[in-house]
């Protein structure tokens, strides 16, 4: 039997007045058009108080209460963000004791090391491939080869081998090396591997074990960070795998050898929100105390808008 409808009838519909109903939105959270002349603060003051600009300007009070407390600003990152530019930016950010450790993958050092000989980085691919020739740049992985054979010698994680490396050869573009710069200052400037990741792995240079050891010891090192994490904030910036999977072993580590490691603030940045960044970094991490936060967003774009607005609140506040 076939059932028959008929238009609902409107008659018995109940209203209520638009006064007594909750809104999420209120004229006092609107933005205000920009004026002439302003600056970092009058722009991020004159975002609208709702959503993403919200998180932004939640982020940035995080890193500067983390900062002028002394407190640890952890910056994970994918190599992308070496590649659109941002190595200056970051450095800006040690250099004035705003992040305390950065943590990156194995291709951050193919593209710091590329930049620091010879200024630039990132071949095409697609072009190189069908030939063979992708990944085969002879400077790269003798230079890389030697750093890990350094960090045997040493007994030392692979970022410092490769940062002391950078400096003590003189190498001509590393001023703007994150690597090279965390050696001359001193910070951990940790590098987490994954074998066959990396063009550096396809040579017959490479030493596979002393490789794999510096990076366990950099992620001990990376361990020790993150169990000072408690008010601080974590960053995890454009990496999807490796550090948000790194980052939630470091912190069971430290979490089971006693450390408290809770209460402190995790920012994801990139362009998607994937999947282990949101649970691995923001999500279970914080789940008994601290706040998360994603912020969605070329990183050429976020990052600097994020580094200049924690660099005038602390401007102003001193």
């Amino acid at each position: 039997m076939t059932r028959e409808y008929r238009p609902i009838p409107l008659e018995g519909v109940t209203t209520a007045p638009l006064g007594e109903r909750p809104s999420k939105v209120t004229r006092e959270a609107f933005g205000w058009p920009w004026e002439p002349g302003g600056g970092i603060q009058d722009f991020l003051s004159r975002l609208p108080r709702v959503l993403a600009a919200n998180d932004l300007r939640a982020a940035i009070q995080a890193a500067v209460r983390a900062a002028r407390e002394k407190r640890v600003v952890l910056w994970c990152m994918g190599a992308h963000v070496i590649k659109v530019g941002l190595g200056p930016v970051v450095v800006d950010l040690m250099e004035r004791g705003v992040v305390s450790a950065v943590a990156m993958n194995g291709a951050g050092i193919i593209h710091e090391t590329e930049l620091a000989l010879a200024g630039k980085t990132s071949e095409d691919v697609a072009a190189r491939l069908g030939t063979g020739e992708f990944g085969m740049a002879r400077e790269t992985t003798e230079f890389l080869c030697a750093a890990v054979k350094r960090s045997a010698r040493e007994d030392t994680g692979l970022g410092m081998a490769v940062g002391r490396e950078m400096l003590e050869q003189g190498l001509p573009c590393t001023r703007d090396s994150i690597l090279a710069q965390g050696a001359r200052l001193g910070l951990p400037v940790t590098v987490h591997v994954a074998m066959g990741t990396d063009i550096l792995h396809m040579h017959p240079g490479f030493d596979p074990a002393a490789a794999g050891r510096a990076s366990h010891l950099d992620f001990r090192l990376f361990a020790s960070v993150v169990a000072e994490l408690s008010g601080g904030v974590v960053f995890n910036v454009g990496s999807a795998v490796i550090l948000p999977e790194v980052f939630l072993k470091a912190l069971s580590l430290v979490r089971n050898l006693g450390r408290d490691a809770r209460g402190f603030t995790a920012v994801n940045m990139d362009f998607l929100r994937q999947y282990r960044a949101m649970v691995n970094v923001v999500g279970r991490p914080t789940m008994d105390g601290g706040a998360g936060i994603h912020l969605t967003g070329h990183h050429e774009i976020m990052v600097p808008l994020l580094a200049a607005g924690i660099i005038e609140a602390l401007a102003v506040e001193e």
